[in-house]
């Protein structure tokens, strides 16, 4: 990043990677704790806070990223308007990259991302401050994307997954988001238009759930950060 884009605080990193496949390399910054309304970092394409972007996965700027020739924005800028994403997966059987992003008081997001989309933080959200005042008094406007389900109260979203194994047949498809201060595993099953038909909470209340990823053998693996120790779900006998 620019070096005239660092700061010094030590809240809202992003910090999650995403290669496609295709020869991109998606990655999250968070909004730096940046509080200022409603034109913080994360609304201002002259800065790389509060954004999710895209490079070849060379290094080297997409000609067909969406601010390339906006002048003064940041050329890397896939997407705007997030405030800490902390889950990125992208689906390579849909081609949808999919997000989770804490929000504030209330408010923690499921996305999906699409190119040179405006998320809303903080001009839109459905959380309020942790002192309990509020934000902002709206949850949509013209211009920017509503998120595809959110959770009020936080859940403190971390990372994110989509199963394609076989050992749980019944779950092709999922999105799975892991929790860390509700410690649970969230279980998504989506309709067929990418809404959200069902919630199932999984391990609550087994710890922070940092990590989720399903491998090749078809079992889903499980991080925590507290306590520190990775487990493997497989299906009872």
């Amino acid at each position: 990043a620019p070096v005239e884009d660092y700061v010094s605080g030590g809240n809202h990193f992003g910090g999650r990677i995403q290669f496609d496949g295709k020869g991109y390399i998606f990655f999250t910054i968070g909004d730096r704790g940046d509080v200022t309304t409603p034109a913080n970092n994360a609304q201002k394409l002259t800065n790389v806070k509060g954004k999710i972007h895209r490079l070849r996965d060379d290094g080297g700027l997409p000609r067909d990223n969406p601010f390339l020739s906006t002048p003064g924005a940041r050329p890397s800028i896939w997407s705007y308007g997030h405030r800490n994403p902390q889950g990125l997966r992208f689906d390579p059987e849909t081609g949808i990259l999919w997000e989770t992003e804490h929000g504030p008081k209330g408010g923690d997001e499921l996305n999906i991302i699409s190119k040179g989309k405006n998320y809303g933080w903080p001009v839109i959200t459905y959380g309020i401050n942790y002192n309990g005042t509020p934000i902002t008094d709206h949850t949509s406007q013209e211009g920017m994307e509503q998120p595809i389900t959110y959770w009020t109260p936080s859940i403190a979203v971390s990372g994110l997954d989509i199963y394609h194994g076989k050992l749980f047949p019944a779950w092709k498809g999922n999105l799975f988001a892991a929790a860390l201060a509700h410690k649970k595993l969230v279980r998504i099953e989506l309709d067929e238009h990418n809404g959200v038909k069902s919630q199932e909470m999984l391990l609550e209340g087994s710890g922070r759930i940092r990590d989720v990823r399903n491998f090749a053998d078809g079992s889903i693996y499980v991080i925590y950060d507290d306590p520190g120790k990775v487990i493997r779900l497989t299906p009872a006998e």
